[in-house]
């Protein structure tokens, strides 16, 4: 139980130490993140469909 205890005592002492990101900084690391993401869906994307074509194209 004890070192339950001071476990808790030492997160507690981290957390404080944490630099939470502010609201702006938090909208635009989101934005960053949802960019990113549908840039390599499309690329992805592409990739996908030029090699289905391939290999259709070898397959007949």
């Amino acid at each position: 139980m004890q070192k339950l205890k001071q476990f808790l005592r030492d997160v507690k002492v981290e957390v404080k130490k944490v630099v939470f990101p502010s609201k702006d900084e938090l909208i635009g690391s989101t934005w960053v993140v949802i960019v990113s993401v549908v840039v390599i869906s499309v690329f992805l994307g592409v990739i996908d469909i030029a090699l289905a074509k391939l290999v259709q194209a070898l397959l007949r």
